[in-house]
């Protein structure tokens, strides 16, 4: 039964890996075998989950839209880690949901269907880490600045740590990571796994960083200093 389940994943989740741009490292064929992915990605690989897309905006304010911010921010990190030496995949370029991909789970629910292909992916395709790319959002238009959840595990806390320090370095913030204990992402996936929120949309000064190409450009670089910190010590 398991590899009748992971024979009906297969297709669908090599033709997503397949479809990122840029993605493969070296020039190692890719076969139709899961275990031959091990060779195709050495380690480590950084996974960068863009959160929502297509149908699903995530958090707006007027017509700007989580899910645009995700993903510039997400495509600046992904082309700082790559021009730096590290092997990085986005599991969405484009403004589509991944549900859409996810044929072999029978369930109604898309946000379910969503949340489990980026779960999939993560582990089809062996990451280091997991970085979850999201926006805040408050009913009090003066909070503002960055959040990092991670899974209650010392190399995703680290994880967080760093990437929540570098952050609040460039909003000239103080806060702490938490245990993001509720979310899917960070209660299914194996590797380190971090969801990090860059700002309050709400928030007047955090949407200015947010949405502009410079702010996006350095909310991307202190992520990826973040990220350096974590491998230099792990």
């Amino acid at each position: 039964m398991k590899g009748e389940v992971m024979r009906r994943k297969l297709p669908v989740l090599l033709a997503a890996a397949l479809m990122l741009f840029s993605l493969w490292v070296d020039s190692t064929p890719i076969s139709a075998d899961v275990d031959d992915l091990k060779y195709a990605f050495p380690e480590p690989v950084i996974l960068i989950d863009v959160g929502h897309g297509g149908i699903d905006g995530g958090t707006s304010y007027g017509d700007i839209l989580e899910k645009d911010i995700n993903l510039d921010i997400s495509r600046r990190l992904y082309m700082l880690l790559r021009s730096h030496g590290y092997r990085t995949i986005l599991n969405r370029t484009g403004d589509y949901a991944l549900s859409d991909e996810n044929r072999w789970l029978k369930s109604r629910s898309r946000h379910i269907r969503d949340l489990a292909q980026r779960k999939e992916l993560s582990e089809q395709v062996p990451s280091s880490i997991v970085v979850s790319m999201h926006v805040n959002w408050g009913r009090n238009k003066t909070r503002r600045g960055p959040l990092v959840l991670h899974q209650n595990e010392g190399r995703s806390a680290f994880l967080a740590t760093s990437i929540q320090n570098s952050l609040d370095t460039l909003y000239n913030s103080h806060r702490f990571p938490q245990v993001g204990e509720p979310f899917y992402l960070l209660k299914h996936v194996d590797s380190p796994a971090v969801i990090v929120e860059t700002g309050f949309i709400s928030n007047r000064e955090d949407r200015a960083m947010l949405t502009s190409k410079r702010g996006q450009q350095k909310i991307a670089e202190a992520i990826y200093a973040g990220i350096v910190q974590y491998f230099t010590v792990m």
